[in-house]
């Protein structure tokens, strides 16, 4: 994985941002394999089920070597790094391991996220998923991307009496007690009116999955900008419909994605009465 350096490109040109978006990915890939076996010591963050691991720390500095080497104007925010301020109006957003307790168990169900974010959102994105050597990546206003070839959604969805009848939804849930528990409540609910619910582990990965259309549409409350920057742009220029959920009623911020017409009754089955806003006009991660 990875490729030779090169030389710091201009702002406006989105195609050499994705270029080092993906040996920045490639480098925080490299440095989780090479531990492999070993993810040295877990401190763990909003509680004992948020863990952090030394491979996701190592894979920040390794993605953050190479964006600073090649960007060193440029703003970058991470999952497990401090925030770093920039004067040429574009972010880089790093989720360096999504799907650590994943990783963690052996379940080759995890990422590697990094997104260059300018004043309208997410410019670029690549998610690479060592497991499967798949890289998805996107740049606004072009198709999204599977290993270099065009991916797109699989086609309109056909809603029954119930629009929710026959979608394989992914979702997961939060590292908040309280929150699970609103959770549990929706989902008893939930599971008899769609075909079934998928929980991966990796925020990133549901996102593009559904994008390809190995599920029908992703509902997460809890995310931040680091799980859904690369892959939410991924859903976007794959055709799906991305809009936040606002916090309300003891939820937190959430985003759903899916073919046009299933985010408002998905929203709606998690108590929004009000049509949610398109993602990313109205950011709240």
């Amino acid at each position: 994985m990875g490729g030779p350096a090169s030389e710091p490109h201009s702002v406006t040109d989105p195609d050499a941002l994705i270029a080092i978006a993906r040996r920045a990915a490639a480098a925080g890939a490299n440095a989780i394999i090479s531990r492999e076996g070993s993810a040295g010591a877990v401190r763990f963050k909003s509680s004992e089920t948020d863990p952090v691991s030394e491979s996701d720390e190592a894979a920040e500095i390794a993605i953050r070597a190479v964006i600073e080497a090649e960007r060193p104007l440029d703003a970058i925010v991470g999952e497990e790094g401090e925030a770093v301020s920039g004067s040429s109006g574009l972010r880089w957003v790093i989720d360096p391991l999504d799907g650590t307790v994943n990783y963690l168990y052996g379940i080759p169900q995890w990422c590697v996220s990094v997104a260059v974010e300018d004043e309208s959102g997410p410019l670029v994105g690549v998610v690479l998923d060592p497991s499967r050597n798949e890289e998805f990546s996107a740049v606004r206003g072009q198709p999204a991307m599977l290993n270099g070839s065009p991916i797109a959604v699989r086609g309109a969805h056909q809603p029954a009496a119930d629009p929710l009848d026959g979608v394989l939804l992914a979702t997961g849930f939060s590292y908040e007690a309280p929150v699970r528990a609103l959770q549990g409540e929706v989902f008893v609910d939930l599971i008899e009116r769609v075909r079934d619910i998928r929980r991966g582990g990796s925020a990133a990965l549901d996102l593009c999955w559904a994008a390809i259309g190995r599920v029908d549409a992703y509902l997460e409350h809890g995310g931040r900008v680091w799980d859904v920057s690369a892959a939410g742009l991924v859903c976007r220029s794959a055709g799906l419909e991305t809009r936040t959920l606002p916090s309300h009623d003891g939820w937190p911020a959430g985003l759903v994605a899916a073919p046009a017409g299933l985010c408002v009754p998905l929203a709606a089955a998690f108590g929004y009465e009000v049509e949610p806003p398109e993602w990313p006009s109205t950011p709240i991660y």
